[in-house]
């Protein structure tokens, strides 16, 4: 797939969810703020409650990227710790190493974050991880390979090439954006990641299947 098809799938995509999930995307909403295809414009009958559920859930794994195997398996893992379930499964997701890379601001977007870590340039205190669902914990640093440092894409991110188009860095990440360094300083609490989704339904979704 080249990489125009794939932005215009995502920006699709986006517009079909009602969210962004690139910045390209979020100039696309600014422009068309409706669903795609010719009836995009028009109204809608009121969406069933499986077609809503549905639907949330389907926001939630974009913006992590990820496959139903995972975001399921990690429903499951959420739904067995204490605590409420939706916000133990969006806190989950928020530990990934790919989720980190992205709001340290070394990348633009999840799916450049996750070509970074499979192309084994990402270490995790000094030691190269290539798996994207790697989960960081507390205290470990998240930092960029000295040889990969050096590389373009890199050389933007610090330089502070994508502070416009993300989120502030959220409070449980201390970031060292010159330097490359992310460490993980505490979980991450729901009400502070910067996804767009309302866990309760898609609790709900997994729990009527």
């Amino acid at each position: 797939m080249s990489k125009t098809t794939r932005t215009r799938s995502k920006t699709r995509l986006s517009r079909a969810l009602g969210i962004a999930l690139t910045p390209k995307a979020a100039k696309y909403l600014e422009k068309r703020p409706y669903a795609p295809g010719e009836h995009g414009r028009t109204k809608k009958k009121a969406d069933s409650d499986y077609a809503v559920r549905l639907r949330e859930k389907q926001r939630l794994r974009a913006q992590y990227g990820i496959r139903e195997a995972q975001l399921r398996k990690t429903f499951q893992e959420a739904k067995r710790a204490e605590g409420l379930t939706g916000e133990n499964l969006v806190e989950l997701l928020e530990m990934r190493l790919d989720a980190i890379v992205l709001r340290a601001g070394f990348a633009r977007t999840i799916a450049q974050a996750r070509q970074m870590v499979v192309h084994r340039h990402i270490l995790v205190n000094g030691e190269r991880v290539d798996r994207p669902s790697f989960r960081v914990k507390p205290g470990q640093l998240v930092h960029v390979h000295e040889k990969s440092e050096i590389t373009e894409p890199f050389q933007v991110a610090a330089a502070g090439g994508h502070v416009d188009v993300l989120p502030p860095v959220p409070g449980y990440l201390d970031v060292q954006l010159d330097k490359l360094h992310a460490t993980l300083v505490r979980r991450p609490k729901r009400a502070e990641v910067p996804v767009t989704c309302e866990v309760q339904l898609v609790v709900e979704y997994y729990a009527a299947r």
